[in-house]
């Protein structure tokens, strides 16, 4: 059966939403349909579902270098196949099988209801359970029912960090203390507690960098380690860009904080974890992001901050960083917003001329490329820079 990749960036929100006729803002279908490309640079030998053939010829239209476009097929139509969405969600199924695609090809709603209650927050705490002994380890996330019990943690732990079990990226999520509760503070606990059941509350931790180890479930219980991801986010949690740049590399980054051997320690813990949890009921890639924090003068390591039970970009970089970028080479993986037409056409042209592009042995040395199409109307690309 042929597999046919499909870019959902709205599947963190459709989770949120859990309804199978949830249909994403206006913008969220913006950035779909901008990046519907995307999956060609980390699919292995398939389809690429898009919107318009026109997406393929731009991007084909502004590589010159030929020996750099995946090797992949396009289509326009909703046909049948292994599905690999960005993430499953009962919207995704509710999408396929409401354009045709054959039963046989997609899970049960039973199975996307599994993965729906492993992608929630709570798992998190299940994680963070089996590391709480391991020195310079921090970490603590709290389930809350009812207000009250969230003002009690409030209490013990100060400044809080809330968030509701399923978000989007950057969203569902509030910090808080004492001096700044407010009704409207009030309101929006009592919204998550009515809509999905419980709260999370943890410590606001002092954060120092961002990082993830990235996995893959194979559906039959094992999980294995994929690689690292070092990425950067905005002061309200949106994602911004990943360090293109070795495993080896990053490890040598985050040395200066913590040891080797509590980073092999948790990574091993986590594929037993994760193994575990997981069993037989998801089948792809994760992500469990991760920080580095300072408390009391210190480096401390919070090993699960979120599990992303989907493809993410942190995964999407490091595949492209070992099948496109030159070994010996470092630079940056980015998602970037024009709020204007013609915006996206201009920056692109100016970038490909203050970094061209340098190709040895069909891997990148140096330079800018974007991988995904450009045109007058784009709102949203992904590109990499290439700069030592």
């Amino acid at each position: 059966m042929e597999r046919i990749y499909y870019f959902n960036p709205a599947h963190d929100m459709a989770l949120a939403n859990n309804s199978p006729y949830y249909k994403a803002p206006a913008e969220i279908e913006r950035m779909a349909y901008d990046l519907a490309v995307l999956p060609a640079w980390y699919g292995e030998k398939g389809k690429i579902k898009v919107g318009q053939l026109q997406q393929v010829e731009l991007l084909h239209l502004q590589i010159a270098h030929k020996e750099l476009l995946p090797d992949v097929a396009w289509t326009c139509k909703w046909e049948s196949g292994e599905y690999m969405p960005w993430g499953w969600d009962a919207a995704m199924l509710y999408l396929l099988r409401a354009n045709g695609v054959d039963a046989s090809c997609l899970p049960t709603d039973e199975q996307i209801a599994k993965i729906r209650y492993l992608s929630g927050r709570q798992r998190c705490v299940e994680v963070l359970g089996k590391m709480k002994n391991i020195p310079g380890i921090c970490g603590d996330m709290k389930i809350c029912q009812s207000l009250s019990e969230v003002h009690f943690y409030m209490s013990d732990m100060g400044d809080i960090v809330l968030k509701s079990p399923w978000s989007g990226s950057g969203r569902g999520v509030m910090k808080v203390n004492a001096l700044t509760w407010s009704d409207s503070v009030e309101g929006w606990i009592k919204r998550v507690l009515r809509s999905q059941g419980e709260i999370m509350v943890e410590p606001l931790f002092d954060k120092i960098c961002d990082f993830a180890m990235e996995f893959f479930a194979d559906g039959s219980g094992i999980v294995s380690f994929v690689g690292y991801s070092w990425f950067e986010a905005d002061t309200y949690g949106n994602y911004k860009e990943n360090r293109l740049c070795s495993d080896r590399r990053i490890e040598q980054m985050l040395a200066v904080y913590v040891s080797i051997a509590t980073l092999q320690r948790v990574k091993f813990i986590l594929t037993e974890r994760l193994s575990s949890l997981l069993g037989e009921n998801y089948r792809g890639y994760l992500g469990v992001d991760m920080m580095i924090c300072r408390v009391n003068g210190g480096y401390h390591f919070h090993p699960c901050v979120e599990i992303n039970l989907r493809m993410n970009m942190g995964i999407v970089s490091h595949i492209i960083y070992e099948k496109y970028v030159h070994s010996l080479s470092e630079g940056y993986f980015r998602i970037e917003h024009y709020s204007r037409d013609e915006e996206a056409v201009k920056t692109h042209k100016s970038m490909k001329m203050r970094y061209p592009l340098y190709i040895t042995d069909g891997k990148i040395v140096k330079g800018y490329l974007s991988l995904t199409g450009i045109d007058t109307k784009t709102r949203y690309q992904v590109y990499i820079l290439i700069d030592t």
